[in-house]
């Protein structure tokens, strides 16, 4: 099993475990456009869904599988900028790499610092030597940032409960 998760920090962000504090930044990050189009409504509609949110996934992944994801928050004064960790799919052999930013918050590097800093961990704090990632077929942000990673595509698939197909990244962590 994996060590228990105490944080990552990059030289201007914590990634930290959601707690019910962030409901409020959960539900509007959710229920963003981007969100909606390329991950999926996930029927977060209150601030109490938002806590079953925060809950039964992230938290609930974290404490199955030593990991999932985890509040971006800018260090100088907390601000929640959005979501990064590792998710672990039914259908996919590694754990992989998910990301998600509140609008005003992209295009700042803060996405590229956090996934670096998220690979970093994942090689060596949980010894793991590949790392999948998943975007919409149309996510062309989400590529180009993988791409920059230094993450090769693979190819199309659908997993399991899934309605639309998915582009498949991998990165082999040396």
């Amino acid at each position: 099993m994996y060590p228990p998760f105490v944080g990552i920090q990059t030289r201007r962000f914590n990634l930290r475990l959601l707690n019910d504090s962030d409901a409020g930044f959960i539900l509007g990050l959710l229920n963003e456009p981007d969100w909606l189009k390329y991950i999926g409504d996930r029927g977060v509609q209150t601030l109490d869904d938002a806590k079953t949110y925060i809950h039964s996934g992230p938290l609930a992944m974290i404490e199955k599988y030593g990991f999932g994801l985890y509040l971006v928050e800018r260090k100088e004064d907390y601000t929640p900028l959005g979501l990064c960790g590792l998710l672990q799919r039914d259908g996919l052999n590694w754990p992989d790499i998910g990301f998600a930013y509140a609008a005003q918050f992209r295009r700042q590097g803060i996405a590229f610092e956090a996934a670096q800093a998220t690979l970093e961990y994942a090689q060596n704090v949980l010894g793991l030597t590949k790392v999948a990632a998943l975007t919409a077929l149309n996510n062309d942000p989400s590529m180009g940032l993988l791409k920059k990673l230094g993450f090769t595509y693979e190819r199309q698939i659908t997993l399991s409960g899934e309605a639309q197909a998915s582009n498949l990244f991998l990165k082999v962590l040396s």
